[in-house]
């Protein structure tokens, strides 16, 4: 069977009924949920690959998922490509999460850097790029949220491009 990948996304954590809270017993739950959905991905589907977005949340919780998976026997060959946005996409970020960032940049196999300035279409291009280079979405998102948001145009152009898209609910770490 040949290799496949996934892109991840997720809602921005002010979506999340806990914020940027990640000890909230949701977070957790979500956190599980992606975790079993990659591990699902990798033993049913062939994926290798998963592509995060470099921001924070979903996109940060899946690399390092990713990557603590990769230490464990059976997903060696996990493959971790961070897509940037922008260059110093991170920039106005606390400490902690730019030292996130950089972790998931050092251990991945490659960083991608799609725009070349802080705009609207450099995101549009770097969720757009990610989904092109995929055949799998999964997604934190409600498919409730508003038609402007930046996430429901992703996964409608991954629906559109006949992806498999995986939907858990932020609410309630379900898949829907």
């Amino acid at each position: 069977m040949e290799k496949r990948a996934c892109a991840v996304t997720g809602h921005d954590p002010k979506r999340f009924k806990f914020k940027y809270k990640e000890d909230y017993s949701l977070c957790k739950k979500i956190k599980r949920t992606i975790k079993n959905e990659i591990q699902r991905l990798y033993d049913e589907e062939n994926v290798r690959t998963f592509y995060v977005g470099g921001s924070l949340g979903v996109d940060m919780w899946a690399g390092e998922i990713a990557l603590r998976l990769k230490e464990q026997p059976g997903y060696k060959d996990i493959e971790l490509v961070v897509v940037l946005p922008f260059p110093d996409h991170e920039k106005d970020w606390d400490k902690r999460s730019k030292m996130r960032l950089s972790f998931l940049i050092n251990h991945s196999e490659d960083c991608k850097i799609i725009g070349q300035k802080k705009n609207q279409r450099s995101y549009i291009e770097k969720d757009i790029y990610m989904v092109d280079q995929t055949e799998y979405l999964l997604a934190v998102y409600d498919n409730n949220s508003d038609e402007k948001l930046q996430i429901t145009k992703m996964v409608r152009y991954a629906l559109s491009k006949g992806k498999g898209v995986i939907m858990i609910h932020p609410d309630t770490a379900e898949i829907v």
